[in-house]
């Protein structure tokens, strides 16, 4: 981990140095997320959440920009028709899984025509809180708990997206985030897999 975060501040250092032009902006975004993994036989459903944050665009040429985020995202997915046996007696009901981050994207901006423009690019995600919210058939109640515990503190996946300016201050975009690292916290021997899977649709405005 610390070779990457190293690598990152080398390649930050090299573009500012490089820059033609640094523009700042804020951005918020839709979110459409799920788990991806081991989750054969389980009835799972997207979960809507969002992201908020801001960004700094280092364009490096006409055609090609570096553009590092930092962004506050609520994601996680949702367990439907879940059935087991409590004290005899057969439940079942719905779990809703509510992660948050703080991401930290670093994007590389392929500017394909004046206006639209390709990216792709590493993530690194740390963990803020994780929290179930359970509704069981024929209970008005929702129980939450917190499972901060039962995942890893730190994520690591790939971006892929695209993006239209409108004008020169504001665009929109669309994101998918591949999850590569394995976020659920295991014991030994146990080799369960969980990755996240986070669609985002975006807005932005440069200053």
């Amino acid at each position: 981990m610390k070779k990457v975060i190293l690598s990152a501040i080398a390649v930050m250092a090299f573009a500012f140095a490089n820059a033609q032009d640094v523009k700042y902006g804020l951005k918020g975004a839709l979110n459409v997320s799920t788990f991806t993994g081991d989750t054969d036989g389980a009835n799972l459903k997207s979960r809507i959440g969002f992201n908020v944050g801001g960004f700094i665009e280092i364009k490096l040429s006409e055609k090609f920009a570096l553009q590092p985020e930092l962004l506050y995202s609520d994601q996680g997915t949702k367990f439907t028709n879940i059935g087991d046996y409590l004290d005899g007696d057969f439940y079942t009901g719905d779990i809703k899984f509510n992660l948050a981050y703080i991401n930290v994207p670093v994007m590389a901006k392929y500017y394909v025509a004046e206006r639209f423009s390709i990216e792709a690019g590493p993530q690194i995600g740390f963990l803020v809180s994780a929290k179930t919210k359970t509704k069981l058939d024929g209970f008005s109640q929702t129980v939450e708990n917190d499972i901060k515990d039962s995942f890893e503190s730190i994520d690591f996946g790939l971006n892929f997206g695209a993006g239209y300016e409108f004008t020169e201050h504001f665009g929109i975009g669309a994101r998918y985030n591949l999850g590569l690292a394995n976020i659920a916290k295991t014991e030994a021997g146990d080799n369960t897999k969980l990755h996240n899977s986070v669609f985002s649709f975006s807005a932005a405005y440069k200053f």
